[in-house]
């Protein structure tokens, strides 16, 4: 297919004139059967990536996904696009409809999963059945970031790639280092050589930003709500606690006025997606959340991000502050830095990675894995992959000091007096060209909001529709097979 070609079938099929920058390149190597590894920062259109392929090349089109939520989005905007032939695999299905999905899966052109469930023996044995033009794995990062601590069923995909046969792959993030880049395709058992790496820069120059340092919590917390009560449009909060997430997000409700909500794992799949819903539709205008918030939502206006605690690596936050501003008007990235936060994260980390001893106690059978919560499911899967005690510890030993690494550069951008999008676009190699008043508080440039352009909220009249929520759940869950 020639470029004529291409961007008829992107304005017949799409309704746009011109690709955004990266879109083109990602879509022809795709096309050309290249397997594809697409950095492309948010809001650049990454589901056009597989959407138009998928309307060219035949058979069925595989998407991994982290989080039910983002499945959930991605399922709901496809039929609102009048595709019929979409199905999501998760456990929220019973087993009934998940056996019922599984046994029409060539019916469908799009087939979203998560890792847990498309590397389920039973469904990969299905898979094998059918003609699949594509796999693609949202979120890629992920591969490297979560597989060797939090869901080592990311591990299983370079499994699923080389049994289960498919005309390409393709992997989608908004952030990798070269490092980054090189462990996913190694954890996927991909040639690095023979992948096409497509990268568009991480640099989003409408979002300030800023570090703001506090000497008590006390202290922070003025400054938050300082600035939730100055800033115009939506905003995201985040938090390392989910208990301090709930707590803060109703204080600045008693505070503000506003509509506030507290986002986090710890909460049942209806009630994040009802949060979600309202935010997305105005009628919540600041969401205090975990990392569990933000995959997936397609919110053009988001006018701020703040960080209550700081994030575990630049990775992170540059994916969490990428929420912000996605409609290219002004916005505002702010980390609320008291001494000493790091060591939330250092515990964080301990509490995710099993010591040595705690290892050697399960591989002995001294201590079960449901002594252990999702540190003992962890270990479980190490032990279901015939690895050794010593081959565990030293996967934990790495994690660790690789978690270490990635603070120690996180603080180096709250700590630089320099340039603080510098420091960002040095981290992933690229080099800033120009820097300006705009740009971040860093060389004495204090943060002015005013000058920023960012006007002050104003809380909404419009009240939650329960049903309305609930029926766009249930429509979302009853697959017709």
């Amino acid at each position: 297919m020639n470029e004529q070609q291409l961007h008829e079938v992107l304005q017949q099929q799409f309704g746009f004139d011109d690709f955004r920058p990266g879109q083109q390149p990602v879509i022809e190597a795709i096309l050309n059967h290249q397997d594809t590894l697409a950095i492309l920062p948010t809001g650049a259109g990454k589901t056009l990536l597989y959407q138009l392929p998928a309307r060219i090349l035949p058979g069925s089109v595989i998407v991994i996904s982290p989080l039910l939520s983002l499945m959930q989005d991605q399922v709901n905007r496809l039929r609102q696009l009048g595709e019929k032939q979409v199905t999501m695999l998760s456990s929220i299905q019973t087993r009934a409809q998940q056996q019922a999905t599984m046994n029409h899966l060539a019916h469908f052109k799009y087939i979203f999963a998560s890792p847990e469930t498309i590397t389920k023996p039973e469904v990969m044995a299905q898979l094998k059945q059918i003609k699949i033009a594509m796999i693609v794995i949202d979120e890629a990062h992920c591969v490297s970031q979560w597989g060797p601590e939090f869901r080592p069923q990311y591990l299983l995909l370079k499994t699923l790639l080389a049994d289960v046969s498919h005309d390409v792959t393709l992997m989608l993030t908004a952030t990798a280092t070269q490092r980054v880049q090189d462990d996913i395709l190694i954890k996927l058992g991909l040639r690095v050589r023979q992948v096409t790496v497509v990268r568009q820069s991480v640099n989003r120059p409408n979002i300030f930003l800023s570090v703001q340092t506090s000497t008590s919590q006390t202290d922070k917390q003025t400054q938050l709500l300082q600035l939730v009560k100055t800033l115009g449009g939506a905003g995201i909060v985040y938090f390392s606690s989910r208990k301090q997430a709930s707590q803060v997000a109703q204080w600045l409700q008693e505070q503000t006025g506003l509509n506030v909500a507290a986002y986090h794992a710890g909460m049942s799949q209806t009630t994040r997606y009802k949060i979600q819903h309202q935010f997305m539709n105005n009628q919540l205008q600041v969401i205090c959340a975990t990392s569990a918030f933000g995959m997936g939502i397609d919110k053009e206006d988001i006018r701020f991000v703040i960080h209550y605690h700081v994030p575990a690596n630049l990775e992170n936050y540059v994916q969490e502050i990428g929420r912000a501003g996605r409609d290219g008007q002004q916005s505002l990235a702010v980390i609320l830095y008291s001494p000493g936060d790091e060591y939330i994260q250092v515990n964080l980390s301990d509490l995710t990675i099993p010591s040595d001893a705690v290892v050697n106690d399960f591989m002995s059978g001294q201590i079960k894995a449901e002594q252990l919560g999702d540190v003992g499911d962890l270990l479980d899967f190490y032990r279901s992959q015939h690895l050794q005690t010593e081959q565990i510890i030293q996967i934990f030993q790495q994690q660790r000091q690789k978690n270490r690494h990635n603070l120690d550069q996180l603080l180096q951008y709250v700590n630089t007096t320099g340039c603080r999008r510098a420091v960002i676009l040095n981290y992933f190699g690229e080099q800033l060209l120009t820097h300006n008043e705009s740009c971040c508080d860093g060389f004495d440039n204090p943060l002015n909001i005013e000058q920023l352009g960012l006007k002050k909220i104003e809380k909404t009249s419009i009240k939650p529709n329960v049903q309305s929520w609930q029926s766009r759940l249930n429509q979302l869950y009853f697959v017709k097979s």
